[in-house]
């Protein structure tokens, strides 16, 4: 697959096979995300793996899924992520302006998962709170995000958009995600 086929093919995925991701591969997407691009090289980012199971259901437990679609898009028993990985800025290397730094880098893991059929949740709405708590993560870390990891359980279908952008699911529980045509978003 080239890094093309990969960012065509790559979809948001919110159910999981149950079986885990290797220590080894969840490093390895990490080591991608810190070659991501950063702003003057500054490097500001740091992650958290969490794969031990009952520190991944106390994440699941403080993570929201699938706005258009809630709660029918929420994974169920059994298709639930198997690990996460937590993007954090470093107040002490960067105050501010990390967030295109956090969104290479995620991209990087998207990209580098899907290579070893791994799918991936980029995580926004998240209790930030209670995720430092639980994970005991100082103050001097900002949470930006978190992405959500396992096996692919769904194949979700990207599609033309027609009226609306929001996903959906058919029903045969198919999930469809409309995309703008290139023609739409090339400016002339």
């Amino acid at each position: 697959m080239t890094v093309y086929e990969a960012a065509l093919q790559r979809r948001t995925i919110r159910k999981f096979k149950q079986q885990p991701v290797q220590r080894k591969l969840l490093e390895k997407y990490v080591d991608a995300a810190r070659m991501a691009p950063s702003g003057s090289n500054v490097q500001p980012l740091k992650y958290i793996i969490v794969d031990d199971p009952a520190k991944v259901s106390q994440v699941f437990a403080n993570v929201k899924w699938a706005g258009y679609i809630a709660p029918k898009g929420d994974p169920g028993e059994g298709e639930r992520p198997v690990a996460y990985i937590l993007i954090l800025a470093d107040t002490e290397i960067k105050k501010a302006g990390y967030e295109l730094d956090a969104g290479a880098a995620a991209q990087n893991i998207f990209l580098t998962a899907l290579e070893d059929g791994v799918g991936t949740c980029w995580m926004g709405s998240i209790d930030r709170d209670k995720i430092r708590e639980l994970l005991k993560i100082p103050e001097r870390y900002i949470i930006n995000t978190l992405v959500a990891l396992g096996y692919m359980g769904e194949s979700p279908v990207a599609e033309e958009m027609k009226d609306s952008v929001k996903y959906y699911k058919d029903s045969q529980g198919v999930l469809h995600v409309p995309k703008r045509t290139l023609q739409e978003v090339i400016l002339k």
